[in-house]
């Protein structure tokens, strides 16, 4: 594997590693709702991004133009992401929250890869892909924070995962498609980011009074914000130059495995051998991930006489 894919893939695993905390996180916040939290994560980060990205975007700004429909699509999909998946883990709770939308978000992405832009998808990325979710299944089947109220709130907060991880593949797939087209990283994060981050400005002006009650409630929006959500995504945006959109997602499998150990260590919750056994699968979907081959796409047949060379294709293959 080069430079590049590791270093992508480590970066990308590290936002992972701060995101992963954001349910114990939000524990801390008495009496805040999903809809705050989730509009005051990306909604401050997501504004955040942009504001440091306003000399790219400035730069960019002709080119952003021309793929307005892209920069749209990732940003309406930034905005529905925070609301949908804190709501799925306030509904389902946060084990199986967290784990239907990570394990679903790979599957997501790869469809839309092979569906919009006719990228292959490798043995390799099918087989971490698959042993992912199968470790993130059995993370949820081993039931961390306990069985939902009731069959209906259970039932809508699976529905809202499933949305979120829609969301979370729609938008890594659009930034990720900016900056293959000549877009700087920073700005096609900008972009995305500060428009999903205003799209979340009423929702937090809405239902944030709670954040403001308390010191503590304070704080916890705060580090949602700066550190789980801005820093989290530059590094995330580090990353996402570097592998596809598809690999990006599967790395993040590991999102909620962090966030199960740290509810055992921190919040006291308990694991059962199940679960222990998802994290280990989980694990090994990200050597997998590590240690593959990189695919390449299939090299072109040479045009006929007077024919137009086919261009070639933007992502040159997949894990």
């Amino acid at each position: 594997m080069n430079r590049d894919r590791t270093w992508g893939i480590a970066t990308i695993g590290l936002a992972s590693l701060v995101w992963g905390t954001t349910g114990t996180a939000a524990t801390f916040a008495s009496g805040v709702g999903p809809l705050a939290i989730g509009a005051a994560a990306l909604g401050i980060g997501g504004l955040l991004q942009a504001a440091i990205a306003l000399p790219a975007l400035r730069r960019a700004g002709t080119v952003l133009r021309t793929r307005l429909r892209t920069v749209l699509i990732g940003g309406v999909a930034v905005g529905v992401y925070p609301l949908a998946f804190y709501s799925s883990m306030h509904l389902a709770g946060v084990a199986v929250g967290s784990v239907i939308t990570l394990a679903s978000a790979p599957l997501a992405a790869g469809l839309l890869e092979r569906l919009v832009d006719r990228s292959p998808l490798s043995r390799w990325w099918m087989l971490a892909a698959g042993l992912g979710v199968a470790g993130s299944a059995a993370l949820c089947e081993s039931k961390l924070d306990g069985p939902a109220a009731n069959i209906a709130s259970t039932l809508a907060g699976v529905l809202l995962g499933l949305v979120a991880a829609a969301a979370y593949a729609t938008y890594s797939w659009s930034a990720h498609r900016l900056i293959d087209s000549g877009v700087e990283r920073s700005a096609a994060m900008g972009s995305v980011f500060g428009i999903g981050g205003a799209l979340l400005v009423p929702v937090l002006l809405v239902t944030g009074a709670p954040l403001l009650t308390s010191t503590q409630n304070f704080a916890v929006a705060a580090y949602m914000a700066l550190v789980t959500m801005f820093l989290g995504y530059l590094v995330f945006g580090f990353g996402l130059a570097k592998v596809s959109a598809s690999t990006a997602t599967t790395v993040t499998l590991m999102e909620p495995a962090v966030a199960t150990i740290l509810a055992v260590l921190i919040v006291g919750e308990r694991l059962t051998p199940l679960g222990w056994i998802g994290l280990c699968v989980i694990g090994l979907a990200l050597l997998i991930l590590a240690l593959a081959p990189a695919n390449t796409a299939p090299q072109p047949q040479a045009p006929r006489e007077g024919a137009v060379a086919p261009r070639e294709p933007a992502v040159q293959g997949t894990w």
